[in-house]
Parts: C-alpha cells; sequence; structure tokens
C-alpha cells in the first residue's frame, strides 16, 4: 500500500519504528491505554505494538496507518479483519489529544476507505465505537458511515459493559445500479 494523501493535507502511511515516542505518547492517556489490547507504557512495547500492524499487513489481514501532518504523528487509521470471502473489514481510527476534533479522524478514514474499496476491493466497511463517545459517532458519519443499530454490552472495560452503535459504509459504485450517483451520494453522506 503506497502513502496516501488527503486534500486536507494528511499523509497515511506505514508505521515505523521511529513512530514509538508519538505511539507511548498516544497510549499515555487513559481513555487510550483502557482500550488497548495490552499496555503499551515504554518503548519495548510500542515497537511491538508497532511491529504488530506491520505483521498484520504482511498477512492481509489488517493495513494500519500512520496519519501524519508536516512530520507529526496524529493519530491512526485502520481497515483489520480483512475477510476476502465476503469482502469485508473493519475500521478504526484514534487521534492524539491535540488533533480532536480538527476533523484528523474523519478525513483519515475517508481516504483509507477509498483504498480499501479501490484497491483493496473491498465491498462493505464497518465500525463501530462505545454509544457514550459521540465524538467517535461524529467520525464516522462524517466519513460517510451509515449507523446501522445497536450491540448491547459489546465491550466490557474493568467491569463495566458498553453499548456499541455499530456503522458500515458500502463503496459508491455498489448502488450506481440502482439509483443516480447524486441520491447514492446522499445516503452515503450525512
Amino acid at each position: 500500500m503506497p502513502d496516501l494523501r488527503t486534500p486536507e493535507g494528511l499523509t497515511l502511511r506505514p508505521w515505523r519504528p521511529s513512530d514509538a515516542p508519538a505511539v507511548l505518547r498516544a497510549f499515555a492517556s487513559a481513555e487510550m491505554a483502557r482500550q488497548a489490547g495490552r499496555p503499551v507504557t515504554n518503548r519495548a512495547e510500542a515497537l511491538e505494538w508497532i511491529a504488530e500492524r506491520e505483521s498484520a499487513r504482511t498477512a492481509g489481514t489488517g493495513h494500519a496507518r500512520a496519519v501524519v501532518r508536516e512530520g507529526a504523528v496524529l493519530g491512526c487509521v485502520a481497515v483489520t479483519a480483512v475477510n476476502h470471502v465476503h469482502d469485508t473489514g473493519w475500521i478504526s481510527y484514534w487521534t492524539v489529544e491535540a488533533a480532536r476534533g480538527t476533523g484528523v479522524a474523519a478525513a483519515a478514514v475517508r481516504a483509507l476507505s477509498r483504498w480499501a474499496f479501490d484497491d483493496l476491493g473491498l465491498y462493505r466497511l464497518e465500525l463501530g465505537h462505545r454509544t457514550n463517545n459521540p465524538a467517535s459517532c461524529a467520525v464516522a458519519r462524517r466519513a460517510g458511515f451509515a449507523v446501522e443499530g445497536i450491540e448491547r454490552a459489546k465491550l466490557r472495560y474493568g467491569e463495566v459493559r458498553y453499548d456499541v452503535e455499530r456503522h458500515a459504509r458500502l463503496p459508491h459504485r455498489s448502488c450506481q445500479h440502482r439509483l443516480t450517483r447524486v441520491e447514492c451520494q446522499r445516503r452515503l453522506t450525512p
């Protein structure tokens, strides 16, 4: 996967070992730490996190990209759980605190989604967020993901279970045989 560039001036590129300090800073926040599969609290753990993203890319099951502007890592966007039998994938994203609310995540998700549809050949992309996370919902909607429903008590952090709102997006071309491009765009863009 080549580097992707967005109209907003972002670059989506592979994670590098030199990004370990940025990964450590990102996972230092309590919100990020609790969502991590395991702790990322030192350089070795950050390098392992980066290596896992490369392993998934090599295996063809996931494609995670650092979201960068002018050399600064602002976040991560990924399509994982890639299933070529059903042509589906799972989108995830995060940004560093300074980039939140600036449109970085939505721009990165749109760019990666286009790549996943056009180059990876996927037909359906899904994502989910805790129902108490309106910022993540806003990213999903701005990136063209339609709400599909609530998955009750899907996630558990500590002893607390959270409902998850599921979103999905299909490529524009998937509905053109039934709708005009304008009608299709209206349905896919909130």
